[in-house]
């Protein structure tokens, strides 16, 4: 990056506007840092996948009316600031990091500028904005993605590396911010104090979203917590109620999972729960509730489901656990594969099994001490319990 910025440096002559255009560009982005300082400091704080921070709304303007040099030292002079003013202290926030974030977004700027000037149309036309707000949301994502998976290749994952679909719409939504900022700035300047409001309407209410999801998720699996599961499955009952509707639950415990623990450690036993987790969110629909009731044990509602259709739902869950291969690593650091896992899972449905969730469940969690107690590695619903308890005091008999 520093001898692209000295090539530019050499060849492409500033003017005195354009230093004074990096210089309200600067001004106009530590004003907006400091405006919405204490929202970014808890939005970096929470930050899980890659953390949008806003700086396109100004970077993208700068990008294209000034020359690179000057680019690259507005891009300092704004991670400067945001490092000591806004993320200074956080233990998500590491030196390096700001450093590598300032280097990435100083070359999306340098590939956006490019685009324009391979366009060749004017930076004031239509062509030239659009060009450069495309390559540019383009290239930070390929930078970005490339730089978390050289920082950590074993646990890259597609929502790791480039986000997820939340985090791409707002990193679009401030690149579009940024696309009018570069419209409106050559003609009137003044105009762009208008984008300070929605800008902090913007981070507030990703701030709120990532607080509600902090408050009702899992943070180990990303599913519900066992609260809002809870509170989900209620409103279920009222609407299965009120529609003489139905709808089916499972109770899903690992067999043997504190032996995971004991031999590998409890990280590579989180990475079991997370493999777990996803493949039981493949397992379901968008409309029902999946969440973690604690430990290793997982919970699903099924809306609109008979008990057929949910202990099919159960089976395939349970196959697709003994099928699952998880690679981690141990306490000491060294590579080991976790696979042929087990569940045992009790299916119960409302309103068969009872008329209330508690119930409900209740049924469900007797069915998963009955698979447990006839071998493990089994589905059994409330319908099989009297078999499964005649064939234990047979056995015991015998």
């Amino acid at each position: 990056m520093l001898a692209l910025t000295g090539v530019f440096a050499a060849s492409i002559a500033i003017t005195s506007s354009q230093v004074l255009l990096c210089f309200l560009l600067a001004g106009l982005a530590i004003a907006h840092t400091e405006a919405t300082r204490r929202i970014e400091r808890q939005r970096r704080s929470m930050s899980v996948t890659p953390h949008i921070n806003m700086t396109s709304v100004w970077v993208l303007p700068g990008a294209i009316l000034l020359p690179p040099q000057l680019t690259a030292l507005l891009v300092t002079v704004i991670y400067l600031h945001l490092g000591y003013r806004s993320w200074a202290g956080l233990h998500t926030v590491n030196p390096h990091r700001t450093v590598a974030n300032a280097t990435s977004m100083t070359l999306t700027a340098f590939a956006a500028w490019a685009t324009v000037q391979i366009v060749g149309a004017d930076t004031a036309s239509v062509t030239a904005i659009c060009a450069a707000s495309i390559a540019f949301f383009l290239t930070n994502a390929v930078f970005t993605g490339t730089g978390l998976y050289f920082a950590a290749p074993k646990k890259a994952t597609v929502q790791t590396l480039l986000g997820s679909w939340d985090d791409n719409i707002l990193e679009a939504s401030t690149v579009c911010i940024g696309a009018l900022v570069l419209a409106v700035l050559p003609h009137q300047p003044v105009l762009v104090l208008l984008v300070f409001l929605p800008l902090y309407l913007l981070q507030r209410s990703v701030l709120i979203k990532q607080l509600e999801e902090l408050a009702t998720t899992d943070q180990k699996t990303q599913l519900l917590n066992a609260t809002t599961w809870q509170q989900g499955a209620v409103r279920e009952v009222s609407r299965a109620e009120r529609e003489n509707g139905q709808f089916g639950a499972l109770m899903i415990d690992l067999d043997h999972f504190k032996s995971i623990n004991d031999t590998y450690g409890h990280l590579a036993g989180d990475d079991v729960l997370k493999g777990v987790a996803a493949l039981v969110k493949a397992e379901t629909r968008t409309q029902d509730l999946a969440g973690r009731f604690g430990g290793e044990e997982f919970v699903v509602l099924l809306t609109s489901s008979s008990k057929q259709e949910s202990v099919a739902v159960a089976e395939r869950i349970r196959q697709r656990i003994s099928e699952m291969v998880i690679k981690t690593q141990d306490n000491e650091g060294n590579a080991v594969v976790i696979e042929q896992r087990t569940a045992s899972v009790g299916v119960a449905t409302y309103p068969l099994d009872g008329r209330t969730i508690d119930e409900v469940m209740a049924s469900a969690d007797a069915s998963v001490y009955a698979a447990k107690r006839n071998g493990r590695n089994r589905v059994v619903s409330s319908p099989d319990l009297a078999s499964v308890a005649e064939a234990t005091l047979e056995a015991v008999a015998a």
